[in-house]
């Protein structure tokens, strides 16, 4: 009996001791964008299953360690009050962003070849500040991507006239052929998961479960399915669809590929930046049309790794006991 006691209390500390390492690393990523987390988003973004107990012990542990710091709702890496009110006067503008974010949802499913939308990027994880934009993911008829997104970017120079482009960031597409997101990490996983779907309730259905690989990475976080609308009919969208249903979609729906893709390729070659000041590129191909990801993503992934390196070799004790 001694034995076995002694065995299920060392499986307890090695669970707990686990836990440790993967609250600190989610708590990691982030720390990228200095956005604290409640108890139970920091379960959400938990690589792994777990059980409440053991997670609660784990994070008790954490906080009476020093190795992570609770306000209020909130747990950091940092010691730092400011992250949380930070947080909140974030949260408050993306409640407010997010209405318009669903008025431009619904407007911009009226174009030719659109089957979803979805809000993506910080809005989309409940937070704004006054730099941010409305980060849209688009969703098109197989091979039509091109001519639905000439349309939708014809459309967003007009918002210039009246300051509104930042309202219309139209910045990653994909179609109905390849719904798989091609780059499988945690970056992409997180992307994907918080997603907010606005409009394409089936469409959203099938690019879930066609990334349903994301449970690899986040086994815990429930994809918004729910909150897309199903689309409507729409005379003029479906006639101007039926005219282009043919070979003449098809040529054209390549042309314009070509043409943007080899802007974008000049635009990269001379270093333009955009209004956050990062070099515009974009991958392009006839199911996509998305930022490069050696940009951003890589090299936050990269951060990410070395920061959790980090974290567990400084604190490999503590986190151990």
């Amino acid at each position: 009996m001694q034995i076995r006691s002694a065995f299920s209390q060392n499986l307890t500390i090695n669970k707990v001791s686990e836990i440790k390492k993967n609250i600190l690393a989610t708590l990691a990523y982030f720390d990228a964008f200095n956005y604290p987390l409640t108890r139970e988003e920091v379960c959400l973004f938990l690589p792994v299953k777990y059980e409440w107990k053991t997670f609660d012990e784990a994070l008790a542990c954490l906080v009476g360690g020093r190795l992570i710091f609770r306000f209020d709702k909130y747990y950091s890496l940092k010691n730092d009050q400011y992250l949380v009110q930070r947080r909140n006067k974030g949260n408050q503008k993306a409640f407010e962003m997010i209405k318009t974010a669903y008025k431009v949802g619904n407007l911009l499913i009226r174009f030719p070849y659109v089957r979803g939308i979805a809000i993506s990027g910080s809005l989309s994880k409940n937070y704004a500040d006054d730099a941010s934009d409305i980060d849209l993911f688009i969703i098109t008829a197989p091979n039509r991507l091109w001519i639905a997104r000439t349309l939708m970017h014809c459309f967003k120079k007009l918002t210039f006239l009246v300051n509104r482009q930042h309202c219309f960031c139209m910045n990653y597409y994909i179609d109905e052929c390849e719904p798989e997101i091609a780059e499988k990490n945690i970056y992409t996983a997180t992307e994907v998961v918080t997603l907010i779907p606005i409009q394409g309730d089936t469409t959203f259905a099938d690019f879930f479960t066609a990334n349903a690989w994301t449970l690899k990475y986040l086994p815990n976080h429930i994809m918004r399915v729910s909150t897309a609308k199903a689309l409507k009919k729409n005379i003029l969208k479906s006639l101007f669809e039926v005219l282009l249903n043919n070979k003449v979609g098809d040529s054209l729906d390549d042309k314009l590929m070509k043409i943007t893709a080899d802007r974008w390729n000049l635009k990269t070659q001379q270093k333009r930046v955009n209004n956050h000041g990062t070099v515009l590129a974009m991958v392009t191909g006839k199911h996509f049309a998305k930022p490069d990801p050696a940009n951003f993503q890589f090299k936050l992934i990269s951060r990410f790794e070395a920061k959790v390196a980090q974290l567990l070799e400084e604190n490999q004790h503590s986190v151990a006991n």
